[in-house]
């Protein structure tokens, strides 16, 4: 047994007996209005035959399937840090709660045994980041990390072409669920290729026979957010562009950035980005339970195959 792992009953039973299975962050739960949008997420995964596992940290052990009244304690205690890989020793020895992000969710996943995650859009290369260096820590954790991603691609604020030439330089394969285009968070589709897959039992066996050939590392299925729901490409640059302006004049720097510019876009937008990502946290949600029941029925089949 697992002494940083704190499973929930339901989470232990389904990976005892090799159901399906979908991890969750918790770094949304302390921007939530209350528990039901992180509720309605669970649901997406379980309309979908899967287990959702929305993970977290508390008393020096890792949460993996809140109950309610965890999400509620997390939300509603003041400054519950967001926790990235590199913050798990520090925040696991100090005992207190964190939120955790991409990057450290995927840790947490894959040392429970949970093959598949899920969020509305990854972290990525950063525009300017050939001044400021500033990549997400999601990129290196996914070279290091056996597990498929489920996204709508990487945030809109970032440079997506960098985004796309550090993945394919890291190794770690790019799916696209019915689509031969990345998507790009609120906008379904940049002009970056990446690799069709039209069925999810066939992003399975690609999956499996990625793991099995490099030995791990990350695969990414991404789908992009309803056509209802999008947003034009043109106009969403537009209003990064001023963002990145304004931001500059106010001395914005770091950290600060990103959680600025969304701030920023999303006002500049009339709140559309905010519905545009919602739409995208629940389509993902059901799309990773979808794969997470593929890919355990192609791990019943291989087992079988074996005997």
């Amino acid at each position: 047994m697992d002494a940083l792992l704190n499973l929930s009953e339901e989470v232990r039973s389904a990976l005892a007996d090799g159901r399906p299975v979908v991890a969750l962050e918790s770094s949304l739960i302390t921007v939530s209005p209350s528990v039901e949008p992180i509720l309605d997420i669970e649901k997406a995964v379980r309309d979908a035959g899967a287990v959702p596992a929305t993970i977290g940290i508390d008393g020096g052990r890792f949460l993996v399937g809140m109950e309610p009244e965890q999400i509620e304690q997390i939300r509603t205690t003041p400054r519950v840090p967001k926790v990235s890989a590199r913050d798990l020793g520090a925040v696991l020895a100090g005992g207190g709660p964190g939120a955790t992000t991409v990057a450290a969710t995927v840790v947490i996943a894959e040392r429970a045994g949970i093959e598949v995650f899920s969020t509305a859009g990854v972290g990525g290369v950063h525009r300017r980041a050939q001044q400021t260096f500033d990549v997400s820590p999601d990129l290196l954790q996914f070279t290091r990390t056996r597990i498929a991603v489920v996204c709508g691609g990487a945030k809109s604020i970032l440079d997506h072409t960098l985004t796309a030439e550090y993945l394919e330089t890291a190794g770690v394969p790019v799916l696209g669920y019915q689509t031969d285009r990345l998507p790009a968070f609120y906008v379904r589709k940049t002009d970056i290729p990446v690799s069709p897959v039209y069925d999810l039992q066939l992003a399975a066996r690609a999956m499996r026979a990625h793991w099995e050939v490099n030995g791990g590392g990350t695969v990414l299925l991404v789908a992009p957010v309803a056509e209802d729901d999008a947003l034009d490409g043109a106009f969403v640059e537009e209003a990064i562009g001023r963002a990145l302006e304004e931001a500059d004049r106010a001395g914005v720097t770091g950290n600060a950035v990103s959680p600025f510019l969304m701030r920023t876009v999303s006002k500049s937008t009339g709140g559309r980005t905010g519905a545009a990502g919602r739409s995208l946290l629940l389509s993902t949600a059901r799309l990773a339970g979808e794969l997470a029941t593929s890919l355990a029925a192609s791990r019943a089949h291989g087992a079988e195959a074996t005997r």
